[in-house]
């Protein structure tokens, strides 16, 4: 198994470009399989999740071609129904979170799927409840198969309807509204989802021909087509890696400018990160992190102590509460960090805490932090990635602290970060990969 051996305690300069988003891409290549047409797509991630998922399609029977570096061809005029049964697909199905999105298209395609578990971060339970719901108005049944550990979903016809959906699941919003497009007759589905990833689906699906309004807001209507033409997308900048180099720069005292950032869309990042102090200087589409000695954690109007939690969109996306936190260590000031969605997502600070960072886990959904700004500095140690998102906030952690620093199961990083090794060490840092 691969690790990081990280030399701590430089300061990084330079530019960067984000990747393609890994939430937007997942989605979208799902979506090729809604039409038999060729659908192309750029500024696709090189990263495990993704390649997993174009391994999924390929047992599926898509062809795929390579049209040079993050660009792909998809075409699923094809299919092969019995490749779900195939234990190569299982096995790869269980892998990555974002493979339970094939299951609207599939259902399109073939209206009778069996699909296993989904895999992903081990961050508490996640359960597929939204999906269910969200399918269900449609027409969809599901059933349970306790021998095979597999979901048996059929439907005849999928007809529009009023869905409003258990809670505002991204996952579940994406397979609703890609069922709904090719479903008889209008739905209107409530209290979905609206990141920028899914109102990037949203358009991509209404370039290949489906009627959707009320993009960008949790109240979409959709009137159902008979079938989809094929398109060409781009995928947007990683939201997510974006605020992690901006918890980068900050950690680690360095002046970075990140290239290609949707400035206007990812507003509700850039809010978040200001009040733990740190300046962020917009350009057209990047943004400008200068060299602070120090950054002060913004107090409450009335001095009480400020609180970060996540939120569903426009608020702050649960993926950063752990990059939040590794930058909270090393403001000054105290914070209350909040992470509401999932039990087990904190869990890594146990590690922050062995490298002398002062903060205490509340319960499994807080942590109270108390910055020290360069009063202290953390010092390295042995660590183990749990997660995508506290995998990065750990690399973080290393390269701000003393010493050399060891992080094992680096493959839960590399589900998400593409060549995260090579591009920092391109900006001045010491990290090797053995």
């Amino acid at each position: 198994m691969e690790k990081f051996i990280v030399n701590g305690g430089r300061q990084l300069s330079g530019t960067i470009k984000p990747q393609g988003s890994k939430n937007e891409a997942l989605q979208v290549i799902c979506a090729t399989l809604l039409t038999d047409k060729i659908v192309s797509l750029h500024n696709v991630p090189d990263i495990a999740d993704v390649r997993s998922m174009i391994k999924l399609l390929t047992f599926l029977g898509v062809q795929i071609t390579s049209l040079g570096s993050g660009s792909y061809q998809f075409c699923a005029s094809h299919l092969e129904k019995q490749a779900m049964f195939n234990e190569d697909f299982r096995e790869a199905f269980t892998k990555v979170r974002g493979s339970i999105m094939l299951l609207a298209p599939l259902l399109v395609r073939f209206g009778e799927v069996t699909i296993p578990k989904p895999g992903g971060d081990r961050i508490g339970r996640r359960g597929l409840h939204a999906h269910f719901t969200g399918l269900g108005h449609l027409g969809v049944t599901f059933a349970y198969n306790v021998a095979q550990e597999s979901w048996i979903s059929k439907c005849t016809t999928l007809k529009g309807s009023y869905i409003l959906m258990p809670e505002a699941s991204v996952t579940g919003t994406a397979n609703t509204i890609m069922a709904a497009c090719l479903s008889k007759g209008k739905t209107i589905i409530y209290h979905a989802a609206c990141e920028p990833h899914v109102q990037a689906l949203c358009h991509m699906l209404a370039n290949m021909g489906a009627k959707i309004t009320g993009i960008g807001s949790n109240l979409l209507t959709i009137e159902g087509v008979s079938h989809l033409n094929g398109t060409t997308h781009t995928i947007l900048s990683d939201m997510l890696e974006i605020g992690s180099f901006i918890g980068l720069a900050a950690a680690t005292r360095s002046a970075l400018t990140i290239t290609d950032v949707p400035i206007q869309l990812f507003t509700p990042v850039w809010n978040y990160f200001r009040k733990l102090g740190i300046i962020l200087e917009e350009c057209s589409s990047s943004l400008h992190i200068p060299l602070q000695e120090g950054y002060h954690i913004q107090k409450e109007t009335d001095g009480s102590l400020v609180t970060f939690s996540d939120a569903i969109w426009p608020g702050f996306p649960t993926d950063l509460i752990s990059v939040i936190i590794i930058v909270a260590v090393h403001a000054h000031g105290h914070a209350l960090i909040h992470q509401r969605m999932f039990e087990s997502r904190l869990f890594f600070v146990d590690h922050l805490i062995a490298m002398g960072a002062r903060l205490v886990l509340c319960d499994p959904h807080r942590v109270h932090v108390v910055g020290l700004g360069n009063a202290y500095r953390l010092h390295a140690t042995r660590m183990h990635s749990s997660d995508i998102r506290a995998g990065i906030s750990l690399l973080i952690a290393a390269l701000s602290a003393k010493g050399t620093s060891i992080i094992e199961n680096i493959n839960q990083i590399d589900r998400g970060y593409e060549r995260i090794d090579q591009r920092l060490n391109a900006l001045g840092a010491s990290v090797e990969r053995v």
